[in-house]
């Protein structure tokens, strides 16, 4: 069991798959992640990490511009903090050195800041040195991604990765020695993350290589193929990742299954959209659950008919600001994922932070073969509690459970 929380922003390109792009978002809370031991491993225990409440990526932008509770059932769980909302992060190690990561159902890879990162970018991060580590293993294969915001470019090694108490063994990752994230690298330099731990599948990874999750399933590290995240909407608590199983009391209601689509990202069939009685998406369309994307996104011309629909304005181009007088009257936004009717009411999609409201929505025309897309990040996982059915290749989706309030003596700062 893992918690988690995710931060970074991801918009593509015309040169590299989703995967290897954050999308350009709004900033929001970050918390720290959760992770307990993996069912059925020999010795497995349950860490928890305390959650830690700092400057939402909001605030820092505006600045720029002018949990833990354990699971109920067997397993490996990992705290995840969300940094100004748009972050979610949580403690994994690498050669038993310390790091801060998103937890990315959008990509493949796992990076971290090597020695060669330099100080102006990386003197807030943890780097990783391989003469601290006594397992550590030369790789040599570059690592080069385009991100909407630029490019993250560094050199593969491997390392035992360390997720919660399970350690996956020589596991490939990158040592990160250029990174750029946002206006003025606030996102990357400023934030509470220091890598990406990506949760997708491995055919969208460079060199196509497995995943940390992968190789837990290969190496028999955990007794189910499935992870869930339990996100919620208060930054000042933590949100939990769960390898291994799942945890009965972060849902109500009944599970639905939703089957993907494609064996890349985390893709679904959108089947239709609508806002109140007007139809947004009418004819069959794709979308991915993104734990690397805080709010929700689309095609930018049929999110900019959304957001005149709710009266929202854009705001320099790129997010949505909307009269908050407006949000009582506002209808519910109904998305139909493989067949199964979600809704999100207009508190849901409208984001009140410093007395203004934001239209959660961004526009990104993701080019084909991959897109057109939609995305529903962390503005949908905070509703919605997501299990990610490795074995059977489907989502399993449930109303979130509130959080219930944390315990004196419950955390153990490790």
């Amino acid at each position: 069991v893992v918690a988690l929380r995710r931060a970074c922003e991801r918009c593509p390109s015309s040169r590299q798959p989703l995967h290897a792009r954050p999308l350009n978002r709004p900033v929001m809370v970050l918390r720290p992640l959760l992770f307990l031991g993996a069912i059925g491993v020999a010795g497995a225990e349950v860490v928890r990490i305390p959650v830690q409440k700092t400057v939402s990526l909001r605030e820092a932008a505006a600045q720029a511009l002018g949990r833990a509770r354990l699971s109920s059932d067997p397993g490996d769980a990992v705290p995840i903090s969300d940094y100004q909302n748009a972050q979610f992060y949580g403690p994994i190690k690498i050669g038993g050195q310390r790091f801060q990561v998103i937890f990315d159902t959008g990509s493949a890879n796992v990076w971290v800041p090597g020695k060669a990162c330099p100080f102006k970018t990386c003197f807030l991060h943890h780097r990783y040195d391989k003469t601290k580590s006594l397992s550590w293993e030369e790789d040599g294969r570059k690592y080069e991604v385009q991100y909407g915001s630029g490019p993250v470019e560094g050199v593969f090694s491997k390392d035992t990765v360390t997720v919660g108490t399970v350690d996956v063994k020589h596991q490939p990752f990158a040592e990160v020695s250029k990174v750029s994230f946002g206006p003025f690298n606030i996102a990357f330099a400023a934030g509470k993350f220091d890598g990406l731990l990506g949760l997708g599948f491995k055919s969208i990874s460079e060199y196509n290589i497995p995943t940390p999750f992968e190789a837990m399933i290969e190496q028999k590290l955990i007794d189910e193929p499935v992870f869930a995240f339990y996100l919620q909407s208060d930054s000042s608590k933590e949100g939990e990742l769960v390898f291994g199983g799942i945890d009965r009391t972060h849902f109500t209601g009944h599970l639905v299954d939703v089957n993907l689509t494609s064996e890349t990202y985390w893709e679904v069939s959108l089947d239709a959209m609508t806002l109140g009685d007007t139809a947004v998406v009418s004819s069959p369309a794709h979308a991915i659950i993104d734990s690397g994307t805080s709010l929700l996104a689309g095609p930018k011309q049929q999110v900019d008919a959304l957001a005149k629909q709710v009266g929202a304005t854009s705001l320099m181009g790129k997010e949505y600001i909307v009269n908050c007088s407006l949000k009582p009257s506002l209808p519910e936004l109904s998305v139909t994922l493989g067949g199964q009717n979600f809704t999100l009411a207009a508190d849901d999609y409208i984001l009140e932070v410093s007395g203004q409201c934001l239209f959660a929505f961004t526009g990104i025309d993701v080019p084909p073969p991959r897109g057109p897309l939609w995305i529903m990040g962390d503005i949908f996982m905070r509703k919605y509690y997501c299990i990610f059915d490795y074995g059977n290749r489907r989502m399993r989706i449930a109303p979130s459970a509130p959080a219930p309030p944390a315990q004196e003596g419950d955390v153990l700062i490790v």
